[in-house]
């Protein structure tokens, strides 16, 4: 898998302090407060589990499940809910947790959405954000690292559901996806 890399984008060591540190901030922040964490699915899992550990307060967790790429690099602009949340979020405090956020489309619509469900407030943690990509007004509460617009896997980030095991965040060869016949234009 990582010959199908130009480099390694984010070393394993370095996401693993900025992980530790988003948990501290998190945990400061929410100290003496419910706290219902939400992962996107499926890329946040492995931030996620590693960010929930990193957390040193009580928290729930849920998780949901969209769709705006399908089996493309670009998004699609339609919202598909593909699992949405058991838990009843009215009132509680809500952390939404992503993998990257690009161009916000996707994540302004799911916050639109839950915010018609009457929670106590929400606040965004990702990763990985892409502002020099984004379409939609969006403010991220907690963000581990902005990076350039380049097609970034690993961490939990796939393409094509591979890569996601990738201890580190790289960037995928240009070929590797234009060999599928999609357009090449980086936007994970």
């Amino acid at each position: 898998m990582e010959r199908d890399l130009l480099k390694i984008l984010i070393s394993t060591e370095d996401i693993q302090k900025k992980v530790k540190e988003l948990g501290e901030t998190i945990s400061r922040d929410y100290q003496g407060q419910n706290l219902l964490v939400v992962g996107i699915l499926k890329g946040s899992v492995i931030f996620m589990g590693d960010l929930i550990r990193a957390i040193k307060i009580p928290v729930q967790i849920d998780f949901m499940e969209v769709s705006s790429y399908g089996r493309s690099t670009e998004s699609s602009g339609a919202v598909r809910i593909l699992k949405d949340l058991e838990s009843n979020i009215e009132g509680k405090n809500i952390l939404i947790v992503e993998d990257i956020i690009d161009t916000g489309l996707t994540l302004s619509y799911l916050l639109d959405m839950l915010k018609a469900r009457k929670p106590g407030s929400i606040r965004i943690c990702t990763l990985l954000n892409k502002p020099s990509r984004r379409k939609a007004s969006l403010k991220v509460d907690y963000d581990g690292y902005d990076i350039p617009d380049e097609f970034v896997v690993g961490y939990g980030l796939d393409y094509g559901e591979l890569y996601r095991n990738l201890p580190f965040v790289g960037v995928l060869k240009p070929e590797i996806y234009a060999r599928c016949g999609e357009d090449t234009t980086p936007s994970k």
